[in-house]
């Protein structure tokens, strides 16, 4: 992690952090989004940190394969909302020549790649990205978490 900060506001815990844009950096997100899981209440082995863990590797994964800009690193953001039940998470890269993903792709079987964001439809309440100032996109899922505590955290299947 190059930097990273925790804040508290609205009485809603806060990770900001920035990686290297590189495989190394996609799984180091991963594994400081699980230990601020931890930090919240959420263990590792918890549905809700397991589900978080998964969300954030493949949109790390899809910055650093699909977002990479030279000399630019990728954001991560975690952001747990207790009162609506909602973790959120945003990951941010530099490419704003890219198209922005609207829907996730429909899966081929013999496709070596292509379901990131097939899982990330199915494991989130909803998702979607937005243009980054100055430059860039963001891509965000909320996830809706039960209660934070050993073996009481849950990921609630989203309504589809």
């Amino acid at each position: 992690m190059l930097t990273g900060t925790t804040t508290t506001s609205n009485d809603r815990p806060r990770l900001t952090a920035q990686f290297a844009s590189s495989p190394r950096g996609a799984r180091l997100a991963r594994h400081v989004a699980v230990r601020h899981m931890e930090e919240w209440g959420y263990p590792p082995a918890s549905d809700a940190s397991s589900t978080v863990a998964l969300v954030v590797g493949e949109l790390a994964a899809n910055a650093v394969r699909h977002g990479r800009v030279g000399g630019h690193d990728f954001g991560l953001a975690l952001e747990l909302d207790a009162s609506a039940g909602l973790i959120r998470i945003e990951v941010a890269d530099a490419a704003a020549e890219k198209r922005l993903p609207v829907a996730a792709p429909s899966s081929i079987p013999e496709g070596e790649s292509g379901r990131g964001l097939l899982l990330v439809d199915t494991l989130a309440e909803r998702w979607g990205t937005a243009p980054r100032s100055p430059v860039g996109k963001t891509v965000w899922a909320e996830l809706k978490a039960g209660p934070a505590g050993p073996g009481t955290s849950r990921i609630s299947p989203p309504a589809h």
